[in-house]
C-alpha cells in the first residue's frame, strides 16, 4: 500500500511523511490533483498546480524526510484552470524527487466531465525521465486501449471505472495476455470478470464497513451510491438500486441483503 498525503505546507508534509514512513508502507504518494473546493480553497490539491516552485519545495522536503529506498510518487491534474503549465509542473515534481508521476488527464476546471485529454499525458511523458501513469475516464477495455495508444503509457490508474466494474483491472490484465493478432482482443471478456453472485458478498462486506464507520443517516446513501455505479455494468445492480432507491432504514437494507444472499 502507498498512502497518500494532501496539503500545501512543505514542513508539515515532510513531518507527516516521516511518521508515515515509520509505519513501513511501500511508498509515500502526494496529491496535487484533488478538485474538491474545500481542499482547493485552503491551497491544497489541484490549486498547487498554479505554483510549480511550491510543488518542487514540497517534493524536495518529503523526499528528504523519508528513507532513500522508499519511493515517493505524486499525482497531478493537467492544471487548475487550463493546461498551459502542465509540463512545467511535471518537471518541478520530477526535479523535486518524485520517482513516479500519475497524471489525471483533465484540469480542475474540467472536473470529471468527459473527455479526458490522454494525448496531453504523452506531451508530459516527452519531457520527463521518470515513469508516468495515465489516469482518467477509463471505464472499459476499449478505453484502456485508447488511453494507452494516445498517452503512450502502459501503466494505468483506475478510479471510478473500478467502482463501476470491480473486475476491470483483471479484464485488462487478461486482455494483455492474449496473443497479438489473435482477433479476440476487441471481443474478449465482454461480460464482467467478477460475476454478480461473486460480487454480492463483497457488497455485503462493504455494507458492514459502512455500518461501523458512518453515521446512521449516511449509511443507506453510501450503499446506494455504489449500486448506482454498479448498475452501469450489472443488470442485477440496476434492480437492486431501484428496489432500494427510496429506502433509508439500515434495518430494511440488512433484511434485503439477507434475502438476496439466500435467494
Amino acid at each position: 500500500m502507498r498512502p497518500q498525503l494532501l496539503g500545501s505546507d512543505p514542513s508539515c508534509l515532510a513531518d507527516n511523511a516521516a511518521v508515515l514512513a515509520g509505519l513501513g508502507p511501500f511508498g509515500v504518494d502526494l496529491n496535487f490533483g484533488c478538485p474538491a473546493k474545500v481542499v482547493n480553497r485552503h491551497g491544497g490539491g489541484a490549486a498547487l498546480l498554479e505554483d510549480p516552485e511550491l510543488l518542487h519545495r514540497i517534493l524536495r522536503a518529503v523526499r528528504s524526510a523519508v528513507p532513500a529506498h522508499m519511493p515517493v510518487s505524486a499525482k497531478m491534474r493537467l492544471g487548475l484552470h487550463d493546461d498551459k503549465r502542465a509540463e512545467e509542473c511535471a518537471l518541478a515534481l520530477q526535479e523535486g524527487g518524485a520517482g513516479e508521476l500519475v497524471v489525471h488527464a483533465r484540469t480542475k476546471a474540467d472536473a470529471y466531465r468527459p473527455p479526458a485529454y490522454w494525448e496531453r499525458i504523452a506531451d508530459i511523458r516527452a519531457v520527463l525521465q521518470i515513469p508516468v501513469v495515465a489516469n482518467g475516464e477509463i471505464w472499459n477495455l476499449q478505453d484502456a486501449q485508447r488511453c494507452r495508444a494516445l498517452s503512450g503509457c502502459q501503466a494505468l490508474m483506475l478510479g471510478r471505472g473500478m467502482v463501476t466494474d470491480p473486475g476491470l483491472a483483471l479484464a485488462i490484465a487478461a486482455q494483455d495476455r492474449l496473443p497479438l493478432g489473435s482477433g479476440d482482443e476487441a471481443h474478449a471478456l465482454d461480460a464482467p470478470v467478477i460475476a454478480w453472485p461473486v460480487l454480492l458478498p463483497l457488497v455485503a462486506d462493504f455494507w458492514q464497513l459502512v455500518r461501523t464507520r458512518l453515521d446512521r443517516k449516511k449509511q443507506a446513501g453510501r450503499l446506494k451510491q455504489w449500486l448506482n455505479f454498479l448498475r452501469h455494468r450489472y443488470p442485477e445492480a440496476e434492480g437492486a438500486y431501484l428496489e432500494l432507491r427510496t429506502v433509508n432504514d439500515p434495518l430494511v437494507i440488512e433484511q434485503w441483503l439477507r434475502s438476496t444472499a439466500c435467494g
